[in-house]
């Protein structure tokens, strides 16, 4: 083989290492580069569900607060008529039961 067949194969194994270690080296960034934008990605995901939570929770609560206070009025309307029902019955239930003490 001569001089300039060996200075080319030579040349050519040197500058295919330095290919490699060149694509190694794009390959480890591109990775790194890839986990970082993952990572940013499940961290705006979290967040953004934490917020979405959080609004949802609200709205529940609020919710729940306006429900409990139209039970609450619609409670306080029935007992209302309840004891109105039941006045007019408890002069008449007391005198019962005044004579039945009395007779006993």
């Amino acid at each position: 083989m001569s001089f300039e067949a060996i200075t080319s194969v030579t040349r050519a194994e040197a500058e295919a290492k330095a290919a490699v270690a060149a694509a190694e080296a794009k390959a480890k960034q591109l990775l790194i580069d890839a986990e970082a934008a993952g990572k940013a990605a499940v961290e705006a995901a979290a967040a953004k569900a934490e917020s979405e939570l959080k609004e949802l929770r609200r709205r529940t609560e609020e919710k729940s607060a306006l429900e409990s206070r139209e039970l609450a009025d619609t409670l306080r309307g029935r007992q209302a008529q309840l004891r109105a029902q039941a006045e007019p019955k408890l002069e008449e239930a007391a005198a019962l039961i005044v004579e039945r003490i009395v007779n006993d």
